[in-house]
């Protein structure tokens, strides 16, 4: 099962030049915690933009070349895609913002940190969903570095 977790503002902006755009340790600390011990598919640009690898979790690049640092990588999308769609294990989508646009209609959950703010300057989005077609949970609402925010978890209402 495919599961997307970003942290996105006010009109889904993710970031900015290959960097993330807000920076909350809240987030943080729930990505790390909630992506542990599992798969996390990137696409290239989100690979490079880490200082390296993510510890305790299998990193799986989608990439039309190999990445050897990476644990795998992905060169057929669509058969990555037809292979684990109903796999029972989650498997995380981490970004960016290409690699969730082709995730978005195969995920199950989407993890938000929805940010009361706007980023004029973004150059990359979350894409446009419909939230009548989830449930949603409230994991967390707080305010860091003056910024509001809200950790949801969406669940697709198949």
């Amino acid at each position: 099962m495919f599961s997307i977790i970003a942290a996105i503002g006010k009109n889904h902006e993710l970031g900015r030049k290959n960097e993330l755009i807000f920076h909350l340790k809240d987030d943080m600390k729930f990505f790390r915690d909630t992506t542990t011990g599992h798969k996390v598919v990137m696409g290239h640009k989100t690979w490079d933009s880490l200082p390296g690898k993510l510890k305790n979790r299998t990193n799986i690049v989608v990439s039309r070349h190999d990445v050897p640092e990476a644990d795998q990588t992905i060169t057929d999308l669509q058969s990555y895609i037809d292979k684990n769609k109903d796999a029972d294990e989650e498997i995380f989508i981490i970004g960016g913002g290409t690699v969730y646009h082709q995730f978005l209609p195969y995920a199950k959950k989407l993890y938000l940190t929805e940010v009361d703010a706007t980023e004029p300057q973004a150059d990359t989005y979350f894409p446009d969903f419909d939230p009548n077609n989830y449930s949603r949970e409230t994991i967390k609402a707080g305010t860091e570095n003056e910024l509001k925010y809200t950790i949801n978890k969406y669940t697709r209402k198949d």
